[in-house]
């Protein structure tokens, strides 16, 4: 038996179906995925992600620690603040991609599924090394996280609260009661729409908070939402997702996070990144829409005039353009835009166009 969120038992009553995840046995579905994930695109919709993990980062070396081990300058964000980043090995290479937030003397990290005791050790390593005062403490096991996500998702929350949540501008992270429960709430998501991210301490209050969400949000069509639309609606906005994305060992200039690199900063992997940059000719993550019928997946090859030329790292139907897109890492001669591939699913060549992110824009319905 894998592990369980706090939720796990609501889950159950709702009718879910459960999948396998990082060791967690989360809600797959509740109803269909499309319909899950329309109802998020459009209304809002109530996720449990209490399977990523929670670190809290104290000391006076706090933000010096971050900056070393992301390619982040933490001095840039300022109390109340929160930022996407990735933390890197020596070569470059990803080991995660996590938020922090800025919580007044100390930082909140949220690494990925199955991450946290990696990041943990790997932090607490880095400020011994480099004589920092700074500890990394996994408390994932106190925290239950929600994610309010989709159009109608402010309104949602302000039911439940005497703050004003509009208040809240993106990347934005403050304490506020929401139905006489303490959270950390961040104007986060992994959506695409707005939306937001509570974090929830003790994790039981999780269990009567997650009802009075979907009670508050009845008027708006709200939906309790699985993994599998939390999957679909993040790859039609292109959105990363680590076991996919980095497997094998990838850079953050080959997953297209060169975004989020400041480089007037020195980080571990800084070197590694230079390097690459200067040399060039690397594979960099391209947005495959397919042009004739299939649904591409992870691992599958995609080709050019027979020639292997990448491999799709994530893909799947989409709901909203109801055709098969895939994020790919393609060699860079033929990652133009509008270029015809082929990717090979059960053994047949299917062509897919590629096209410049995302692959569901704000005005999709139109």
């Amino acid at each position: 038996m894998g592990l369980k969120t706090p939720l796990y038992r609501i889950h159950r009553e709702l009718g879910a179906r459960f999948t396998e995840f990082a060791g967690y046995e989360m809600p797959l579905q509740f109803s269909t995925i499309k319909e899950e994930h329309i109802a998020v695109r459009t209304n809002v919709g109530l996720f449990d992600v209490s399977h990523m993990g929670n670190i809290w980062i104290r000391g006076k070396d706090a933000e010096k620690l971050i900056s070393l081990t992301t390619v982040e300058d933490a001095s840039r964000i300022t109390d109340g603040k929160g930022q996407y980043t990735v933390i890197l090995r020596e070569d470059g290479t990803v080991i995660d991609d996590i938020i922090f937030m800025h919580l007044s003397d100390k930082y909140m990290m949220i690494p990925n599924a199955g991450m946290s005791h990696t990041v943990e050790l790997w932090l607490n390593e880095k400020a011994k090394n480099f004589d920092l005062d700074a500890h990394a403490d996994d408390v994932s096991k106190d925290f239950a996280i929600l994610a309010v996500q989709g159009p109608k998702s402010k309104e949602t929350l302000q039911k439940l609260t005497d703050s004003n949540i509009g208040d809240i501008k993106f990347f934005e992270c403050r304490y506020i009661d929401i139905d006489g429960v303490n959270c950390i709430v961040s104007h986060t998501g992994y959506t695409g729409e707005l939306g937001y991210e509570l974090q929830i301490t003790p994790a039981k209050a999780a269990e009567k908070l997650f009802l009075h969400i979907l009670e508050a949000g009845r008027e708006y069509g709200i939906k309790p939402v699985g993994l599998g639309a939390r999957d679909t609606l993040r790859l039609e906005k292109c959105f990363i997702l680590a076991g996919n994305e980095f497997k094998g060992g990838r850079t953050p200039l080959e997953a297209n996070l060169s975004w989020t690199i400041n480089w007037d900063h020195d980080f571990i992997g800084k070197d590694a990144l230079l390097k690459q940059r200067q040399q060039g000719g690397y594979e960099r993550l391209t947005c495959l829409e397919c042009i004739e019928k299939g649904v591409p997946r992870h691992g599958m090859m995609v080709q050019k005039d027979d020639k292997k030329i990448g491999v799709v790292s994530s893909g799947t139907m989409s709901p909203c353009l109801n055709t098969g897109i895939a994020l790919a890492y393609i060699h860079p001669d033929y990652r133009e835009t509008d270029s015809i591939l082929d990717i090979v699913i059960r053994e047949k060549k299917v062509k897919a166009k590629v096209v410049k992110p995302p692959f569901v824009k704000k005005d999709w319905k139109k």
